[in-house]
């Protein structure tokens, strides 16, 4: 036992560090093979670093079998069919397994009718295109967090899956955690008391593309990768060939929504789910006077409850200001100021509490069979993008602004509103 825990430790760093589908051995898996009539078919629609993370949460799920994949660059491609189909026919037994088929165009992959569901790990000005275009293909979705860099296109996902009744997971996967499901139930059974501020630090705003123009790699289709955002000038820093830390496309309001989106999806989304507000927002962001700040928005909501964007010392975290007591929340910690609020035994050891990671993967492939609810579904997903989409509007006008979470519009406001939609370009 003590050396395969061995193997899957040396596994799950090799991933991480890489971004890459690990090769697992047969023993490793266990017994209880599904059956192939039970499987659920997955196809990968985006390839690089988060893409192979993904991959192996799903490569050894005997629920599920990667089938196909796409990506606009050649070399992530070849790569991928490569290790997915050594995987299966190292698992098999099968030395001659070609089970796996990769695409340049993304279509042609939704086009097969032998996939059931789909993971879609491109940067973020895809998302909506696919994952509208993946659930009329009659595919459910598993899609990466921030859901969508534009209001809009958050709300089209939405309305895609009501109208195709997909299943659909947002990749916000905290909310499958031990230690943040703690968090949501200390706070909605009212142990903190009425909450009164909530303090959110997470990066900064999306800022306009200002890169250089360096020479284009071989092997990379830059047109597609660009696709529905502006043509912008190629530059590594964005679209690297060898992935081995997450690329900066993250930061550019045209690809990405800033870190501010990136881990806003992931805090923001946090609070809102332990507000009780999935299907709202803050009705009014206020950012600070200086125009060259990075913190200091102000958002509240309709109960009077204070939402800050700012850094309290504590990384990215959350920190929820109640009545009787304090909470923060983040990936390491989870303390609160009494202890009791949390500990029953004040001097419990902590990190003996929680399970680090629960399965937000399996919660998708259960309710693909079941045809259930997900812990993330779209509109979850696009409310907490919703926050933080705006947010960035806020920042970029420097202006107050009222937000109606009902109509998804600013009231009085047409320079706002002019932001949250992208026209697509033609590609």
């Amino acid at each position: 036992m003590k050396k395969v825990q061995s193997r899957r430790n040396f596994l799950t760093k090799s991933v991480l560090a890489a971004g890459a589908v690990s090769i697992i051995p047969r023993h490793v898996l266990g017994q209880g093979f599904t059956a192939p009539s039970d499987k659920i078919n997955l196809g990968y629609i985006g390839l690089g670093k988060q893409g192979g993370i993904l991959s192996n949460k799903f490569i050894h799920n005997t629920d599920a079998q990667i089938v196909a994949g796409s990506d606009v660059w050649k070399s992530k491609r070849k790569a991928f069919e490569g290790a997915v189909s050594g995987f299966y026919a190292e698992a098999r037994g099968q030395s001659d397994y070609k089970g796996v088929k990769t695409y340049l165009e993304y279509q042609k992959l939704l086009d097969r009718k032998d996939i059931d569901a789909v993971v879609i790990a491109t940067p973020d000005h895809w998302h909506a295109l696919m994952a509208i275009d993946a659930m009329n293909a009659g595919k459910d979705v598993y899609c990466e967090k921030p859901l969508t860099n534009t209001v809009a296109d958050g709300r089209a996902i939405v309305n895609a899956v009501e109208k195709n009744k997909s299943i659909f997971q947002t990749g916000s996967m905290q909310r499958s955690w031990d230690r943040f499901k703690k968090a949501q139930e200390i706070i909605s059974s009212g142990k903190l008391g009425k909450i009164s501020k909530v303090l959110v630090n997470v990066g900064n705003p999306a800022v306009p593309y200002d890169l250089p123009e360096e020479e284009m790699p071989n092997g990379l289709d830059w047109n597609l990768w660009c696709g529905p955002s502006p043509l912008l000038a190629y530059n590594s820093k964005v679209a690297p060939q060898v992935v081995d830390t997450y690329p900066d496309w993250r930061d550019y309001k045209e690809t990405g929504g800033g870190i501010l989106a990136d881990w806003g999806a992931h805090m923001f989304d946090i609070a809102q789910w332990c507000l009780g507000m999935d299907n709202s927002g803050p009705v009014k962001f206020m950012p600070p006077e200086d125009p060259k700040a990075v913190r200091g928005l102000r958002m509240i909501y309709e109960n009077g409850t204070e939402m800050v964007h700012e850094d309290f010392g504590r990384g990215w975290a959350v920190r929820f200001i109640g009545s009787e007591g304090i909470l923060d929340v983040a990936r390491g910690f989870l303390e609160s100021l009494p202890l009791n609020i949390i500990y029953e035994e004040p001097f419990q050891n902590p990190s003996k509490m929680f399970n680090e990671q629960n399965n937000h993967y399996q919660n998708w492939l259960t309710a693909i069979k079941t045809r259930g609810e997900t812990i993330c579904p779209a509109e979850t997903g696009h409310r907490s993008a919703s926050v933080c989409n705006v947010a960035n509007i806020a920042y970029w006008l420097g202006k107050d602004l009222d937000w109606d979470p009902v109509q998804e519009q600013f009231k009085g406001n047409a320079e706002a509103n002019a932001l949250l939609k992208r026209t697509d370009r033609i590609f």
